[in-house]
């Protein structure tokens, strides 16, 4: 199971948790993530919205099968705003045998994790425990295994991760009252003249309640991608273009995601 939490406030990153965990060897579950939620939380550290890890589950689990690399994670970190990436694997099994005289078994769990800085896919820390304890039930055992297991690694990391984030320098936090920006594509077809682009271009620079700073980064084929950094979540800012258009077009969404945004320009009706 995949879980995902981001840190704020003076002094420390937002983080993003990412674990590939397996209960008996195969099946996704969540113990781990719970755990580092909770141990999170306990350094004022709030969850980030899970409804949009949800939503996009099928590509966050490709890209972290993926993420073998600090380069790796760290991009996958930056599409969901986040200072510190800790990514890892975990995953639990029973012994082949009963304890003797006993229904009971013994349950092994093993987790990994290492903290990235996203900026610069700079390692921060890493933790790797190994646990096993007695059960009576596959499920159960392999959940309290991992849970440990789980507990002992995070306890490990977090301290080196902070310590490591504070040594290393923080970005600069802006004030409370300045919303901070994140990094969002915004791509847009049906750019077949270059008066369109212009208009666009300048639509996305004259909203800075929206948007922060405006990049272009490519226009072929009718075609134009611009990054931004944009201080309001994806489906407002797609709201506001929508509604206030470019002058002489419309514009349609035609996806959205955390860290990407598509739309699809028309010309208005005269």
């Amino acid at each position: 199971m995949i879980g995902a939490v981001a840190a704020g406030g003076d002094g420390t990153p937002r983080v993003m948790v990412l674990v590939d965990e397996k209960s008996l060897g195969t099946i996704p579950t969540s113990e781990v993530e719970a755990i580092g939620v909770r141990m999170l939380s306990e350094r004022r550290v709030e969850s980030v919205d899970q409804d949009m890890v949800r939503a996009n589950l099928q590509r966050v689990q490709q890209a972290l099968r993926g993420a073998g690399d600090d380069r790796g994670a760290a991009a996958l970190g930056r599409e969901f705003g986040a200072d510190v990436i800790i990514v890892g694997e975990a995953v639990a099994k029973p012994s082949a045998r009963r304890l003797a005289d006993t229904n009971l078994r013994t349950y092994q769990a093993v987790v990994t994790l290492r903290a990235v800085r996203t900026d610069n896919s700079v390692n921060l820390a890493s933790a790797s425990e190994d646990v096993s304890v007695v059960g009576l039930d596959d499920v159960a055992g392999s959940a309290k295994a991992l849970r440990e297991a789980g507990r002992q690694a995070f306890e490990a990391l977090i301290p080196q991760m902070l310590e490591q984030w504070n040594a290393s320098g923080a970005p600069p936090r802006r004030s409370p009252n300045v919303a901070a920006g994140r990094p969002l594509d915004v791509t847009v077809g049906g750019v077949d003249q270059v008066w369109k682009l212009k208009a666009i271009r300048d639509v996305l620079r004259g909203r800075p309640q929206h948007i922060e700073e405006v990049t272009q980064r490519s226009y072929a084929q009718g075609l134009a991608v611009f990054r931004i950094s944009c201080r309001v979540p994806v489906e407002e800012l797609a709201e506001a273009l929508v509604l206030q258009p470019p002058e002489g077009l419309k514009l349609q969404v035609v996806e959205m995601t955390p860290a990407a945004l598509t739309l699809r320009a028309v010309e208005a009706n005269p």
